[in-house]
């Protein structure tokens, strides 16, 4: 299999070089095989919402204990991240990537087995994997998509977050079918295998591989003095936490609104997260026509207005339309942050990227808890939901000036 040796000058040669070469077959694959790895990474991430109401009476957990998964999988990911950072500064993408598809695979493989505690430890395991696996693929796919068309960069990462998209999607779907049907444990072993013949089939790619030292390395005081690295860090902390809060809470909005609301609650996840992801899959064409910065201004601002909308339509109808609006809307902002990311930083991108990282894992842990502080003080979850209409609205402030 080829291998194309990395260094700050062959990153130079490929940045600048002609679509011909970007498109050759082995970067092809590579990017390939990178967006397909994100479809598990989305059923994994969001596994732990299906699977609760079964593994409550199967280990006997009560809410805290059940909990304490989240808990769990929120900690290992966020120490995903930083050695994900850490990989790829000095040893490239190829360790941090297949070392997180195993760790995935062996957390899913040993979940459904055992005790409550060996419940853990394998929610630790892929939990790590999904930190390992996140920034990298990301990071990934933005530095080595510098071509045109679906090799762009915001193209590549939103169709990436697409195939996350579909498995969300698909792991709600598939859990639930298969314990109707008593064939969990058979659905769990299938994605761990093929995650482990993921690993297999991607080791003899082409990834990229370590930078020069030079390269790679970021002076942290002075891009400090850089109002850019203060903007994405904004940009990676109230984005996530806005999607992901719009997300978890609008199901129990709806449920507040009398029975008919009580009825569709379960289903109102699903009209924001398919909003999201068809939003993903169109962005290829999307982006070839409209620039990045008035794509990010104009959704920020439809985003806002589809937050607005749910929180003061007067019908069912308004509210569903609302988190179509702030789904569709949503689509492509993140993907594009992570391209604007690579290209501003370059190669150093790979180390602040675990920062930038960290902060998108952080921002769903606080933003959606604020959302529930509020909520309880006040008696109204209208107002805790205020917060992700405010983050989107900074956000879209902060995208009115070039950065």
């Amino acid at each position: 299999m080829l291998r194309i040796p990395y260094t700050g000058d062959n990153f130079s040669r490929m940045a600048n070089a002609p679509a011909e070469l970007l498109r050759s077959a082995p970067i092809r694959k590579l990017i390939l095989a990178g967006q397909i790895a994100f479809f598990p990474t989305g059923i994994l991430t969001t596994l732990l919402g299906p699977m609760l109401p079964l593994l409550i009476p199967r280990w006997t957990m009560n809410d805290t204990q059940a909990g304490n998964l989240f808990l769990v999988q929120f900690l290992a990911s966020l120490v995903g991240v930083q050695i994900s950072g850490v990989l790829l500064a000095r040893w490239g993408y190829r360790p941090a990537f297949l070392s997180g598809l195993l760790l995935m695979a062996s957390g899913l493989a040993t979940l459904y087995l055992g005790s409550p505690w060996l419940g853990l430890v394998s929610v630790a395991a892929y939990g790590l994997g999904l930190g390992l696996i996140i920034p990298t693929d990301n990071l990934l796919i933005a530095e080595i998509s510098t071509g045109s068309g679906l090799y762009s960069r915001a193209s590549a990462v939103s169709l990436l977050n697409f195939f996350w998209g579909l498995g969300a999607v698909f792991c709600s779907l598939m859990v639930a079918w298969t314990s109707a049907h008593k064939l969990l444990p058979f659905f769990l072993g299938a994605v761990a295998l093929f995650l482990v013949l993921l690993a297999l089939a991607m080791r003899n790619l082409p990834f990229p591989e370590a930078a020069l030292p030079s390269e790679s390395s970021a002076s942290w005081s002075k891009m400090a003095r850089s109002p850019a690295i203060w903007l994405f860090a904004a940009v990676f902390f109230l984005y996530p936490g806005a999607e992901t809060a719009v997300g978890g809470w609008i199901g129990s909005y709806v449920s507040r609104m009398g029975s008919r609301g009580m009825s569709i609650a379960s289903m109102m996840p699903a009209f924001f997260w398919s909003a999201l992801t068809v939003g993903r899959a169109l962005a290829t064409a999307f982006l070839r026509h409209f620039p990045e910065n008035l794509v990010l201004r104009m959704g920020y601002a439809a985003a806002a207005a589809g937050i607005g909308l749910m929180l003061w339509a007067p019908s069912l109808t308004g509210v569903i339309a609302g988190a179509l609006i702030t789904g569709l809307s949503f689509s492509t902002l993140y993907p594009i942050t992570v391209a604007r990311l690579s290209q501003h930083f370059g190669v150093a991108a790979r180390s602040i990227g675990a920062v930038m990282f960290s902060l998108a894992s952080v921002g769903p842990a606080v933003i959606p808890w604020m959302v529930g502080v509020i909520s309880h003080s006040t008696g109204s979850l209208r107002a805790g939901l205020l917060l992700p209409l405010g983050a989107t609205v900074i956000l879209f402030l902060i995208h009115l000036v070039e950065w």
